[in-house]
């Protein structure tokens, strides 16, 4: 199920190749061929338990690539700067660790950024067939809502608990416009950690 994503202000040849998988059994595999430099697994392999929306991966990418562009990479390459552009700090091994894959990673993100003109949909999506043991899923905020983890997101971006559902002051209302408490919280609650997450990643890069 893979993606073609085209991020605004930056060269169209630029595209992204997006794919999330469920249910990873070759995590150590991949992280090996990462460590190795394999050239044919060139990706960012990102845990998806550590996204919250389509609209924070983008930012990371955008930053990334903006950096790969104006030749700022930190990092070993574009897609390696993808991970780290995800961090709130500037410890790349550390990034690495919270945002990357790891032999425990269950989903997956990954993502080929098209740097020359052979990177095709097409080969991205047999290799990826091919390399990862997993179960595709569309790239999407309602597929992330499935794996995502904002308890360990807000660790790692170092944000405070949500306040208990009996100290939400709109809890009320929202069960009385009809809205499921539980769907209405928990969307709130992923908007307030997506606008808390940009921000931090944003200061990062101011400075």
């Amino acid at each position: 199920m893979l993606q073609t994503i085209q991020l605004a202000h930056l060269p169209p040849e630029l595209i992204l190749h997006v794919a999330l998988f469920r249910d990873l059994q070759n995590a150590a595999f991949l992280r090996e061929q990462l460590i190795a430099g394999n050239a044919k697994y060139e990706y960012a392999f990102i845990d998806a338990s550590m996204i919250v929306s389509t609209t924070h991966l983008y930012a990371a990418a955008f930053r990334a690539i903006n950096d790969y562009l104006q030749g700022r990479l930190k990092s070993r390459n574009v897609h390696s700067e993808i991970v780290f552009a995800l961090s709130p700090n500037n410890n790349i091994a550390e990034s690495f660790r919270k945002f990357g894959i790891t032999d425990k990673t269950r989903d997956l993100v990954a993502i080929k950024v098209a740097t020359s003109p052979q990177i095709t949909a097409d080969i991205v999506e047999i290799h990826l067939d091919v390399a990862v043991q997993g179960r595709g899923l569309p790239f999407d905020d309602d597929s992330l809502a499935t794996v995502r983890d904002l308890g360990k997101i807000r660790k790692a971006y170092k944000l405070p608990a949500p306040p208990s559902k009996e100290k939400r002051p709109d809890s009320a209302k929202e069960l009385l416009n009809g809205d499921s408490d539980g769907d209405a919280g928990g969307n709130r609650e992923m908007k307030e950690v997506e606008i808390a997450v940009l921000g931090a990643m944003a200061l990062r890069g101011a400075s």
